[in-house]
């Protein structure tokens, strides 16, 4: 795009900033100006606090149409209530990944304009804003849900309170470098050495909602030989707390060792009740976060040298940082438990 304003366009246009009471107007001849001056419209953006969107629809609307009004034509909405209403549903329920795709539904669906400026404005009037959404598994059971959660609410009625209650999961995390969020200057870049390899650990572990405790052993693989060998050891470490206890209560997903005969037999033998979640629905196990925590705390941002070095970093985790933190992180890891409907295909 390219835009050359002779000296007398271009001092109409100083004239006209100058004398122009409507400060959108006075806000669209200045990228105008300053692109013909030769700035760049990401430069423009960032001097007058604006997106680059905006700045090219400003420039493309003046060099195509020689427009300076604002296509709403002023602060009230072309759109009726009624049909700002059925907008503001229609957005709740679909997704669109940008300001423009939203104003070419408004142009096709109500014979209406709006600037991406203008569309923006009413987004932010109407409590929308832009943000990355949540993952839901698209087969998530809401009644499976809820009869879990009852189930469990009644598990901890009813079970006397020298019955401890675990969450356990298995994770297998890998040294390929897992970049995360953090703090960098506006306008710089931060580069985090990289690297790919597939070398992984895995790790079975349970954490008691109540105590914040987390029982946790590396092994070859997590399949029912690993939960056998779980048992034994959390066996040991809680029955050193809760002597009196007649029963373990241990809650896991739906794999294949969590279900296998072996395991049911290796439960039975060292006196642990198993009690299952609801298939696709890992947001039921606080555990899950505890892997979260885990790896902003080991693997974000950091590139390991070496398996062992990979290894030691987690084990220090588990072994030394946990009881450190984990009393800080009760508002993060709990039974707050939601039901997630199944996400939509489209």
């Amino acid at each position: 795009m390219k835009i050359e304003l002779s000296k007398d366009q271009k001092a109409d246009l100083e004239k006209r900033h100058r004398v122009e009471r409507d400060g959108r107007i006075r806000d669209i001849i200045k990228p105008v100006l300053l692109f013909a001056e030769g700035w760049t419209g990401e430069e423009i953006a960032q001097a007058l606090r604006i997106d680059p969107e905006t700045v090219y629809e400003h420039l493309k609307d003046y060099r195509t149409q020689d427009k300076l009004a604002p296509t709403n034509g002023g602060s009230y909405s072309p759109l009726t209530q009624a049909q700002s209403e059925e907008l503001i549903s229609h957005l709740a329920a679909n997704l669109y990944a940008t300001v423009h795709y939203t104003c070419g539904y408004v142009q096709g669906t109500y014979a209406t304009t709006y600037s991406l400026a203008g569309m923006t404005k009413w987004l932010h009037r109407h409590k929308f804003s832009y943000k990355k959404p949540h993952p839901a598994p698209s087969k998530a059971d809401p009644i499976k849900q809820a009869e879990f959660i009852e189930h469990y609410n009644l598990l901890m009625k009813t079970t006397p309170e020298d019955e401890p209650i675990e969450f356990g999961d298995g994770v297998h995390p890998t040294m390929a470098t897992k970049i995360g969020r953090g703090w960098i200057r506006t306008g710089q870049e931060k580069l985090i050495k990289t690297i790919a390899s597939r070398s992984r650990v895995n790790y079975f572990g349970s954490i008691n909602l109540e105590t914040m405790s987390m029982t946790v052993g590396s092994h070859e693989a997590i399949n029912s030989e690993s939960m056998e060998a779980h048992f034994k050891v959390l066996l040991k470490v809680l029955r050193d707390k809760y002597p009196k206890s007649p029963w373990i209560h241990l809650i896991l997903d739906q794999g294949p060792y969590n279900k296998s005969e072996r395991t049911a037999q290796s439960a039975k033998k060292y006196r642990i009740k198993l009690h299952f979640l609801p298939t696709y629905s890992p947001h039921l196990n606080p555990i899950e976060r505890v892997w979260k925590v885990m790896n902003e705390y080991v693997r974000n941002n950091v590139v390991f040298e070496s398996k062992t070095d990979f290894k030691e970093a987690l084990d220090a985790f588990f072994k030394t940082t946990w009881d450190k933190i984990a009393n800080s992180l009760k508002s993060r890891i709990n039974d707050n438990f939601q039901i997630l409907k199944p996400a939509p295909s489209g």
